[in-house]
């Protein structure tokens, strides 16, 4: 497993995972030009194909806090379905979050996946992650419903 900066030539396969609805359940409307605007840094954050034997299986990014009092770094991430349970989430998270704390000076990262979305929550905490809190009505799903997301956090010296 690799990380790379997005290319365009990314968007289209990764559009097709994003789309899966183990996926689009936590992360809708994962579009090809959503990922495009990423690989062309028309967009706000540091994005990165998550690459294993030579293919694009997922995406991973983030987006800091500027602010030298509350410098921070969150990422979010999707994996193709195919490649669940094999540790590979695991690895690009752990592998990102020292990019992030050792050549971007994060000494704080978080991320705030859905409440029940019990296997990323696994996944982050296996990487180092630890629960802060609940984040009530968070985010609003695919439905419309809104719901709770889980806050968690990394601090570098816990690398």
């Amino acid at each position: 497993m690799t990380l790379r900066p997005l290319r365009a030539t990314d968007a289209g396969p990764l559009a097709a995972a994003g789309a899966h609805p183990e996926i689009a359940r936590w992360w809708p409307d994962i579009t090809e030009d959503e990922l495009l605007a990423k690989a062309e840094g028309r967009d706000d954050v540091d994005a990165f194909a998550i690459e294993h034997e030579g293919e694009a299986i997922g995406l991973i990014q983030s987006w800091e806090n500027p602010d030298p009092e509350f410098r921070f770094a969150n990422i979010d991430l999707f994996l193709d379905v195919r490649h669940h349970g094999q540790g590979l989430g695991r690895d690009a998270v752990r592998t990102f979050a020292y990019w992030l704390c050792e050549e971007r000076g994060h000494h704080r990262l978080t991320i705030d996946p859905a409440l029940d979305n019990e296997r990323a929550i696994r996944c982050y905490e296996a990487a180092g992650f630890k629960r802060v809190g609940v984040l009530r009505r968070y985010w609003r799903d695919p439905s419309g419903e809104w719901r709770d997301g889980l806050l968690l956090d990394l601090l570098a010296d816990e690398l």
